[in-house]
């Protein structure tokens, strides 16, 4: 990022306010104009507060414009406050492990506990059980994923290297080690050097959130992931037998189920704070099948090393774990169905309840009840994102709803710099007003007229339909930049062009092979890392 971007920027930004033309955008504004960039970021909106969808999208619109945008001049440490809400939330899993522990079966005859909480969580138990049966399977078919983990770090982190380094693993793990042994990634580091590091758990990182905050992950073992990967999967397909959710098409159910209910206000959707970072390790051990938990227990990091030291986690499982969204969506998702069974209405999934993760959607008559039994098991609900009974909004899954109307605002990830960057804040831009004006009876906003001031004037004319994404810029119908050929419609887009290949010669001909076997790699170029993206040029691609 260099001064003259985020002078453009920040000219961008000021007409983006204008064009909003809210008493709330006007302070924005002036903040921007005064520099004040951190001031202008922490301004936020609820839609309890508006009564129609116009003035809140507005609002909204202008106060998350810059939320996440990385790189402006806030002098923030947006490390410290990720660490701080990390620490918060082993705290939280610690009080609720000590007040779980008396439910535990070894305990539960020698203590006092109330029958109503043993019965309930009995219940959610006997869910989970039918859902996910008494146990995986005896054999894991792992898998890769594509991140970092405690011994593949920086770019070093392709299927390829992964292949050759010194995996690690913690001494909970290492009865997978006779089946990993056997794969094709045992058999390479076998006859490349034979070494694995044993470790205590996992590293701690964070990546970027917000313009202030970090949000906090961990790498985790190598041959720990492997395997935690594969049981991720393993959940996604029993709880889509049991209750024909389906994970990988979810979040299109949620958005859908939240616009319908910001109409009717038939149900509830909530979102928690700090969710991942909060599944304490005794609920999981209550809740799930004994043989499921010893499973999942094996394969999870027991201690984190943040900051040069090593801690005990009081949570069962973070996030970069390979299954940890699968988990906490089971878990979320069997509670509240207990609790809609309490209430005498019939669960039904996809339609009444579901659950993504954190974002859960339920009947409106249970939001009070299942918030309590949340926070009894550990559970923080983020007031600000959580939506029942009289609001008529409704947020899941990145869709919000406002009386049925969508009023999602654009969120500007990063400063603008090369032509992609302008292209994607641009139909970012127009989305808004779009959204504000869909009939399209106003001109367009001059801030959309700004950004594309600065886009060369081939690329400038890449004008297309919002089908394709951020490879044109989108605009009216009879401003397309298209042609005919052989019945096909092509437009002018601006692609990626070149990739960065890292050359098979750095890698054995046993790495080579076991990475054909698991059927990743560039082909005879080499592997292709993240973020590999080199170079882009206008083209020409069909599109029906």
């Amino acid at each position: 990022m260099t001064i003259h971007s985020l002078s453009n920027f920040s000219r961008v930004v000021l007409r983006f306010f204008e064009d909003i033309d809210t008493p709330l955008s006007l302070g924005l504004y002036l903040r921007v104009k005064a520099g004040n960039w951190r001031e202008a970021i922490a301004v936020s909106v609820s839609p309890n507060s508006y009564l129609d969808h116009d003035k809140y999208l507005r609002d909204a619109s202008a106060s998350a414009f810059l939320r996440k945008c990385q790189g402006l001049p806030t002098l923030a440490d947006t490390r410290l406050p990720a660490i701080e809400k990390w620490r918060a939330g082993e705290r939280d899993c610690y009080l609720t492990n000590q007040r779980l522990v008396r439910y535990l079966p070894e305990f539960s005859n020698s203590v006092d506990t109330d029958p109503r909480i043993s019965d309930f969580l009995k219940s959610v138990k006997n869910i989970l059980a039918g859902w996910l049966g008494t146990s995986p399977p005896d054999v894991l078919s792992g898998r890769f994923g594509p991140g970092a983990t405690s011994s593949d770090v920086g770019s070093r982190t392709t299927v390829a290297h992964k292949m050759q380094s010194v995996p690690s693993i913690t001494h909970g793990a290492l009865g997978v080690l006779p089946y990993w042994a056997r794969t094709s990634w045992g058999r390479n580091v076998s006859e490349l050097h034979g070494e694995i590091e044993a470790v205590k758990g996992n590293r701690f990182l964070t990546v970027p959130k917000t313009a202030l905050v970090d949000r906090c992950i961990a790498a985790e073992p190598s041959i720990n992931v492997f395997y935690q990967l594969a049981l991720g999967r393993i959940i996604r397909r029993r709880l889509q037998k049991a209750t024909s959710i389906d994970l990988d098409r979810a979040q299109d159910l949620h958005r859908e189920s939240a616009r319908v209910a910001s109409i009717d206000n038939s149900l509830a959707t909530i979102d928690l704070s700090n969710a991942s970072d909060t599944v304490a390790r005794n609920l999981v051990k209550l809740l799930l099948p004994s043989q499921w938990f010893s499973a999942l227990d094996s394969l999870r990091s027991p201690f984190t090393r943040i900051d040069g030291k090593t801690i005990l986690l009081e949570k069962f499982s973070s996030m970069g774990n390979g299954y940890t969204f699968e988990l906490e969506t089971v878990i979320f998702l069997a509670i509240a169905a207990a609790v809609v069974k309490c209430h005498g209405i019939s669960p039904l999934y996809g339609v009444n309840l579901s659950c993504f993760g954190d974002d859960i959607i339920v009947p409106v008559e249970v939001y009070p009840a299942l918030v309590s039994v949340l926070s009894f098991l550990g559970f923080t609900t983020n007031p600000e994102k959580s939506f029942s009974e009289s609001s008529h909004f409704r947020e899941s899954c990145g869709g919000d709803y406002f009386r049925g109307h969508p009023v999602r605002p654009f969120y500007c990830k990063k400063i603008p710099n090369e032509p992609q960057d302008w292209i994607v804040v641009a139909n970012g831009i127009r989305r808004v007003q779009k959204l504000l004006d869909p009939y399209g009876i106003e001109p367009p906003f001059r801030s959309w007229m700004h950004v594309l001031s600065y886009l060369p004037i081939a690329i400038r004319s890449c004008r297309g339909p919002s089908a394709l994404g951020d490879l044109c810029v989108h605009d009216e119908e009879e401003r397309w930049n298209w042609k005919r050929r052989d019945s096909i419609r092509y437009f002018r887009v601006y692609t990626p062009a070149r990739w960065r290949y890292v050359s098979w010669r750095g890698f054995s001909p046993g790495t080579v092979l076991a990475c054909a076997v698991y059927g990743t790699g560039g082909g005879s170029k080499g592997i292709i890392p993240r973020d590999s993206v080199l170079g882009y040029k206008l083209s020409w691609v069909p599109y029906s």
